[in-house]
Parts: structure tokens; sequence; C-alpha cells
């Protein structure tokens, strides 16, 4: 393995980390292995149990060369000992949930959360006889309030999909750690460039690697990323038995997008930026949400948290459905597509009745604090790293069609 400087910085782990030469070719290109089996010794067990990270390669639903480097950059990049990978983010998500809760047990989780991870603890989680209480993470009272005996897990996002909301990872890890409990935090919209959990108190982060990580819009994956020792029995125990891996063709794929990520997020901060001004001064804009901005009600926390605001932001406008009509049919350069954090603009619009339908249930009380951001809809914009003259025309053009 490249053996990298002493506190090497990310943009240099994002290159290096993780890679070695091929021992045989020497090539300096990380390889693609695609094998599903490898040849064995003859005392080699028939089974995951017992095996580590140094155990030689058996079978890739075990693990696989290239899935292994893949995962090495990652952990180096979140300053983390270990990462495991998957197939998807909500795979990840999938076996952390499944890893560590068992009937009887209490899982805080945030309100407003990744849509397919809300849905997932709205029923088949507590139809497991899980009990789970959904709370505003924004506020760190409301989860030290409903901390029980039982609490196994409190299950963060920031920022917050689709909304923006930030939560302060600090004082929630601090809440946890009080309590003994395991702190996880989805960073997908952060990435590890913008926000390192582990280094605020988190004990794993989670990571959709088909957005910012990957950041092609071409490969599908998700990892959980922690210490060695807890990631080393979720492997054995959850992962490779549920068999979500991920294939390292799109292993391979995304550790060719990991090596942009620090430059590809600073070029996301820099348009985001500038398309969020042009949006925020635009008249038929209502609202935008964006944690670069002096208006978001959490800027100063995206400050003492965030060292990249990212390229994700929310704005609001008067008439979203017809407005989403007219965007799909007249945006140019930014397509209407779901997804997020690709190297292309991506925008989408989230009515909140849909929202409240399907995914979020909520209090009265946080039905409030989720429509002061949202109203009755919102569009989700991700920002490529298109020019950001080009994209705000674009929208200018786009929203003129507009009722």
């Amino acid at each position: 393995m490249t053996k990298l400087p002493p506190n090497a910085r990310p943009k240099t782990v994002a290159v290096h980390g993780g890679e070695s030469p091929d021992p045989v070719t020497r090539a300096s290109s990380p390889n693609l292995v695609m094998a599903s089996t490898y040849v064995a010794d003859p005392d080699t067990r028939f089974s995951v149990e017992g095996t580590s990270e140094d155990s030689p390669y058996v079978y890739t639903r075990w693990a696989n060369p290239t899935i292994d480097q893949m995962q090495r950059k990652l952990a180096l990049l979140e300053g983390a000992e270990a990462c495991v990978a998957f197939a998807s983010g909500m795979a990840a998500i999938s076996a952390l949930l499944f890893h560590v809760l068992r009937p009887g047990d209490h899982l805080v989780m945030s309100d407003i959360a990744y849509a397919a991870a809300s849905e997932i603890t709205n029923d088949l989680i507590p139809d497991l006889g899980i009990e789970v209480s959904k709370v505003d993470m924004s506020e760190p009272d409301s989860v030290r309030e409903v901390i029980a005996p039982n609490t196994k897990l409190i299950y963060a996002e920031t920022p917050a999909n689709p909304i923006m909301r930030l939560t302060d990872l600090r004082a929630i890890a601090e809440i946890a750690g009080q309590a003994g409990v395991l702190l996880a935090v989805d960073s997908t919209f952060a990435s590890p460039i913008a926000t390192r959990p582990l280094e605020l108190g988190a004990d794993v982060v989670i990571h959709s690697l088909t957005k910012y990580i990957g950041g092609h819009g071409d490969a599908m994956g998700g990892a959980l990323v922690g210490g060695r020792e807890f990631l080393s029995k979720l492997r054995q125990q959850t992962a490779a038995r549920v068999g979500g891996i991920i294939s390292p063709f799109n292993a391979w794929l995304i550790m060719r997008g990991m090596a942009t990520l620090p430059i590809r997020m600073e070029a996301h901060q820099r348009t985001a930026l500038e398309v969020a001004r042009f949006l925020e001064s635009h008249p038929k804009v209502e609202r935008v949400v964006y944690p670069g901005l002096a208006s978001h009600p959490q800027h100063d926390l995206a400050q003492r948290q965030m060292d990249n605001f990212s390229g994700m932001m929310a704005f609001r406008v008067a008439d979203g459905p017809a407005t989403a009509r007219a965007l799909a049919k007249h945006l140019n350069v930014i397509h209407y597509a779901v997804s997020l954090g690709h190297h292309r603009s991506l925008v989408f619009y989230i009515p909140t009745a849909d929202m409240l339908e399907s995914t979020f249930r909520l209090t009265e009380v946080q039905e409030r604090a989720y429509r002061d951001y949202a109203g009755d809809g919102v569009f989700r914009l991700s920002v490529g790293i298109e020019d950001p003259q080009d994209l705000c025309a674009d929208l200018d053009q786009a929203l003129a069609q507009a009722p």
C-alpha cells in the first residue's frame, strides 16, 4: 500500500489513500478484480466465521481486493479505522439497523431523514418488536428526553434530506456518550470533505456512495465507516450473510471518483453559493435554504461544523407543482431528476403532502417545523460543477415559464 506522509491532507489521501500498485504488473492505477471466487488453501474454512481483514481472499461476498482498496480510502478520508461497503446506501443502513437492534430495543431516529430510511423505520423495524422514537434532532433536548434504558441507537442525518436542517453532532454525541448509546450519522449530503462525524463524537458514519463520493451518477453503493472492532463483527455477522455487497466494478468506479472528491466539493460549494444567492434574489423564489447563506437558521452551526457547505440546497416558490412542470419542460443544462451529488446539476420537486403521507410520520409540532422549511413543497437542488452563470441563466429562463 502507498505510504502516505504523516498527517496527509484530504487531497493527497483522496488520490493515494488505500491504494497500491499491482504487485504483478506494477500498474500504477488501482486494478479491478472481478473474480467471484479465489483459489484456496486446503485448510480454508467453508464459512466467513472467524475470518479477518488479513485472511486470504475466498469469496467476493466476504472480501475482494478492489472493494478493500476503496474501503481503505474512505476510512482514511473519514479518519476511521475501518469501512464496510454495500450495494447501496439503503443496504448499508439496513445492515446497521439489523446488526444493532433486537426485539425490545429502542431506536431514536431523526424525524426528517432520507425517504427510504424513514420508511423502513416507520413499519418494518417496529414490526420486529423494536420501539422507534422520531425526534427533531436540531433540538438536542428532544433527543435527551426520549433516551430510555433500552435505547441502543441514535440515528442522525445532517444536513437532513430534503430541507437542509442541521444537527449539532457534538451535542448529540455528548448525550449518546452519557447514555452509553451508539450514535450513527448519515453524512451523505456533507461528504468527509465537509464534515467528519467521528471527530465530533459519532460512532458510525453512513454514506450513500452513489452520491458525492462516487460523484458521477454511474455507480451505486453505500458504506458504514467507524471502529474496527464494531465493523469487523458487522461484516461477518450481518453484511456477508445478508449479502447486499457492492460489485467490485462499482467499487472501482467509486474509488476513481473519490480521487477528485476534494476538488469537486470545492467546485460544488463555490458554484452552489452563487446559485443560492441568485435564487434568493429571484422574484419567483420565496425562500432558499442553504447552509452557506447567512439566512440559513443554523448558519452559525454550519460554520462550526462544516468545512465545506456542499452543493445541496432547497428552495420554495408560490406554485410548486406548476413550477415543477415548467422546470421539467424548459431546463436545458440542469436535469429534472432524483438523486444528488453528481457532477451534473439535478433538481426535483418534493410535495409536502406526499412526504407526510408516505414518508414522514410527524406530530403536529414536527409538521409545523417541517413546513417552516418546506412550506407546501420544496425543490431539492443538487448543484453540480458546471459554470454558475450557465446554471443561473438556465434557472432564470425556466422559472420565467412558470406562473
